[in-house]
């Protein structure tokens, strides 16, 4: 379980700019339980392949965090890791994963997860370098790409294979390469499990007020700029736009240009 924001910028910005004081409070309040590492990836003009830093430590205890947020660049997304139960906490674990010119972060647990390796083709399941399903997702979408599918609809494929096989697993991800921003947003079955409701009444009283309203929800807002920006609840404020439930968006990084796919009609057709 994660934290995720993202932007695109019609001119070079940065996250912590994009964020302001208020929102950089608000993600470093939410790094107190999703303290198992974040990591960055950063787009620097339209065109360009996307450069990741990631991290094994809390962003909150993490200066190079502040530094990562603060670099220039047209594009960002940014994550936090809530490690789901049983995944060690280490920096091939750590989000966004990057191959291949494309950057993955996820939000979700998607179980089990031999059924899930078993999607995978032996040279992905070889290439695998950490053990957590967020990677293989990835690694079936990037499987899509390489036989010639856009970004946004390999991503729109997968998320409705993974919707029939994996019915309460949140899908939410941001993903990024030179092109495009995209945003999935298939969550609307998820529920937070016992354990990790457990894991988060310690501190459910450091955390933004709206954290637990819809804690699988992803928001969006564009500013009078044209700047577009994505967050889970806790980032996103409350006066951010829903995102659709169960779609694709995908966002051009030159024009902030949308499209969306909706991945109940891609169930509908198949039936």
């Amino acid at each position: 379980m994660c934290r995720l924001f993202a932007f695109v910028s019609p001119v070079t910005a940065s996250a912590r700019g994009e964020l302001g004081a208020e929102g950089m409070e608000s993600l470093l309040s939410l790094a107190r339980l999703h303290g198992d590492g974040w990591g960055r990836a950063a787009v620097r003009a339209p065109g360009d392949a996307p450069i990741v830093t990631r991290s094994a430590i809390s962003a909150a205890e993490d200066p190079d965090f502040d530094v990562a947020l603060a670099t220039p660049c047209r594009a960002a997304v940014v994550h936090l890791r809530w490690a789901t139960a049983g995944l060690p906490v280490n920096i091939r674990n750590a989000h966004p994963f990057e191959a291949d010119g494309i950057a993955f972060a996820h939000n979700g647990t998607i179980k089990p997860r031999d059924t899930l390796q078993g999607l995978l083709s032996a040279d992905s399941v070889a290439a695998l370098q950490g053990t957590t399903d967020s990677e293989m997702y990835f690694a079936l979408i990037r499987e899509r790409v390489a036989a010639g599918e856009p970004l946004p609809e390999a991503a729109a494929h997968v998320a409705h294979t993974l919707r029939e096989l994996f019915p309460l697993a949140s899908l939410n991800a941001l993903i990024i390469d030179a092109e495009h921003l995209v945003v999935v947003h298939a969550s609307a079955t998820s529920i937070l499990t016992e354990h990790d409701l457990a894991r988060l009444a310690p501190v459910a009283e450091l955390l933004p007020d709206e954290h637990n309203e819809d804690y699988f929800a992803l928001r969006i807002r564009e500013t009078a700029d044209g700047t577009v920006m994505v967050g889970s609840t806790g980032v996103a404020g409350p006066d951010w736009e829903p995102l659709p439930a169960e779609s694709v968006i995908a966002i051009r990084l030159d024009d902030r240009r949308r499209s969306t796919i909706g991945i109940s009609s891609l169930l509908a057709a198949r039936s």
